[in-house]
């Protein structure tokens, strides 16, 4: 399902319309798999955060392979353009 990103808050979280629905919980906010970047207050938080937004904020990403919702968030494998971010952030894992 495809989902527009309104919203980075970090390098590998973002917020999308429409809501995400999963597993009896929904919500906005999406933690991609497959990659980890550094939070808030590290270094290299704003490279990644900058980079991830320049990659997709108002575009279209969709999302597979839901693995859990945690922390208000769901986990889940993210595609742009046909591609896993998890490939666009191969540094990060």
């Amino acid at each position: 399902m495809s989902f527009k990103v309104t919203k980075v808050i970090d390098g590998d979280t973002f917020e999308v319309l429409p809501d995400w629905k999963w597993n009896n919980q929904e919500g906005n906010v999406i933690r991609a798999n497959g990659y980890n970047t550094p939070e808030q207050g590290q270094a290299g938080y704003q490279a990644a955060k900058d980079k991830l937004t320049s990659l997709i904020l108002g575009k279209e990403v969709e999302i597979k392979n839901a693995i859990k919702f945690t922390y208000g968030r769901l986990l889940c494998d993210v595609f742009y353009k046909g591609t896993s971010l998890a490939d666009y952030f191969s540094e990060y894992q």
